[in-house]
């Protein structure tokens, strides 16, 4: 599946938000009792939180750093490589 364009109100959650509100969407997947347009709606909903946490992981990564020491005993910090 392509990624789809994250609507503006899932791009304001924060993770946490995001994840809480995909955790209650799988379980109530799980259970089976919604509707078929329903279950539709929430899976595609879910999907765009999905999507939406991949990105804020990748973004939080992206600014750490790795600690390193250099040759005269300095503590300095360098962008770590994550691919």
């Amino acid at each position: 599946m392509s990624e789809q364009k994250i609507p503006e109100d899932i791009n304001r959650m924060d993770f946490e938000t995001a994840l809480d509100e995909l955790e209650t969407i799988v379980r109530e997947l799980e259970i089976g009792e919604n509707r078929l347009e329903n279950s539709i709606q929430s899976y595609t909903r879910g999907t765009l939180l999905k999507q939406h946490c991949e990105k804020k992981l990748k973004d939080a990564q992206a600014r750490i750093d790795k600690i390193i020491v250099d040759s005269a005993g300095q503590i300095d910090t360098e962008k770590m490589d994550i691919e």
